[in-house]
């Protein structure tokens, strides 16, 4: 037993001078990028791409694979003529489709952006305007979530019809985001619902109590923690954190009622989930479709507008973005899979 603490505080002595030494480096690597760039703000962008104009540029292309050199010279004299008869109309009586892609993490780390784009949209929208959000959210932090469906809430708020499309998942928190809409499409093998909270963590204690490590927690406030990832935890304090997990559970129910007041909470409030069709008939979907379908039909009489909005970060904040997503996306994909 002496020989293998000595091995783990040998171990330990060494990875505490590695860590050491990589912070160390990692501080100097910071300090460098930052006197290189000069303290630069960071800089933003709002893009906006004309999906009826990107559609007729990949239909072209095709055409010119497949026609014979006569038939798509007509066709290209006519698409044309089209073109003019379209800059002459102008747009001003077209309605628009603003479309806004959101997907979705544990700290649904896209609300910023959502934020600016609600806010842009809002201020430019006019009478027969509509928004598309294709939505891929499997859900996460509750208060981040509920800060996302906010933002969806103040476009139907202002009574632009809202229509939310659902290709891969909206589940959880995405759910919570999805039910604002109006409308809700879905693919047929999307994953629906998940109407639920949890709280789970690791607990260390018999393991530290086994080598002989003491852990000390403080606090002042009788739940300012109920359960702890290092010390014992008690049968007190995991009656109050499922009381607390009940009552977030009462709040996501009652959100979804106030947006869908026709589902029966009781059937499918109960953190599982359904694919496309099955969601459809528990009312949780509206319809059968996928975005795409939804897209091309509104090219007939609107323009499709797809908005992004992006803030070039400095490289050592794009490093540290990326490491975050993809360990969030590792727990989700785990939390799936489970």
């Amino acid at each position: 037993m002496e020989s293998l603490i000595q091995v783990l505080l040998a171990y330990g002595l060494f990875l505490a001078k590695t860590i050491t030494i990589l912070l160390g480096i990692g501080v100097l690597l910071i300090l460098a990028l930052r006197l290189r760039q000069g303290g630069h703000a960071d800089s933003e962008q709002l893009e906006i791409t004309d999906l009826n104009q990107r559609y007729r540029e990949l239909s072209s292309e095709l055409k010119a694979f497949s026609m014979s050199k006569k038939a798509f010279k007509a066709y290209r004299k006519a698409e044309h003529k089209e073109e003019k008869a379209r800059e002459k109309a102008g747009h001003a009586d077209r309605k628009r489709l603003f479309v806004i892609e959101f997907n979705g993490d544990i700290r649904a780390s896209e609300v910023g952006a959502l934020r600016v784009l609600v806010t842009t949209l809002l201020m430019e929208a006019r009478e027969g305007d509509q928004v598309l959000v294709r939505l891929d959210n499997s859900g996460g932090l509750v208060s981040d979530h509920g800060l996302a469906a906010s933002q969806l809430a103040r476009i139907r708020d202002k009574g632009i019809p809202l229509t939310v499309a659902v290709d891969k998942v909206a589940a959880s928190g995405g759910y919570l985001m999805a039910c604002v809409a109006e409308r809700i499409i879905a693919a047929p093998f999307a994953v629906i619902g998940s109407i639920g909270v949890l709280a789970e963590l690791p607990n260390f204690h018999r393991l530290l109590e086994r080598y002989g490590v003491d852990f000390e927690l403080h606090t002042a406030g009788e739940y300012k923690r109920t359960l702890t990832i290092f010390g014992e935890n008690t049968d007190e304090g995991r009656q109050k954190l499922r009381e607390q997990l009940e009552e977030t559970h009462a709040l996501f129910k009652s959100f979804v009622a106030a947006y869908r007041p026709a589902l029966d909470l009781d059937r499918v409030a109960t953190g599982e989930y359904w694919h496309g069709q099955r969601a459809v008939e528990l009312g949780l979907v509206d319809d059968i479709q996928t975005s795409d379908d939804f897209l091309l039909a509104a090219t007939e009489d609107m323009d499709l507008l797809k908005l992004k909005y992006s803030v070039r970060k400095k490289p050592i904040e794009r490093l540290l973005s990326s490491i975050r997503a993809r360990l969030d996306g590792a727990v989700a994909n785990w939390r799936r899979a489970s």
